[in-house]
């Protein structure tokens, strides 16, 4: 199951950066089909091989790895508030509200 997430998470990065597998093959003298193997989940690098994976995709272990530890919420809040900061000032409003609305059930929960 991590292994999915895993995978997922680099097609992701691979592909923001508009490469294929074959051009990110290429670029980590890796092969396409072991680049397919991971994205699918299928399988799962080893030390050496994810840290060349993460360099090559320009990017942290974070960015790899947020949705499956759970201490990875500041990168999370990181992405989400770049993201915010790219929607027009009434989005980013409105957005905000409805966190704010959240927070404060989630307060009143506990």
């Amino acid at each position: 199951m991590i292994d999915k997430r895993i995978g997922r998470r680099i097609k992701e990065c691979r592909e923001r950066l508009g490469l294929t597998q074959e051009q990110f093959a290429e670029k980590t003298g890796l092969t396409p089909n072991y680049i397919s193997t991971l994205e699918r989940g299928a399988s799962f690098p080893r030390c050496e091989k994810l840290i060349l994976i993460i360099n090559a995709l320009e990017t942290n272990a974070d960015a790899i790895f947020c949705d499956v530890l759970e201490h990875s919420t500041d990168y999370q809040a990181s992405i989400l508030s770049r993201q915010l900061e790219a929607l027009p000032p009434q989005e980013q409003k409105r957005i905000l509200e409805m966190v704010e609305l959240m927070i404060r059930q989630a307060s009143n929960w506990k």
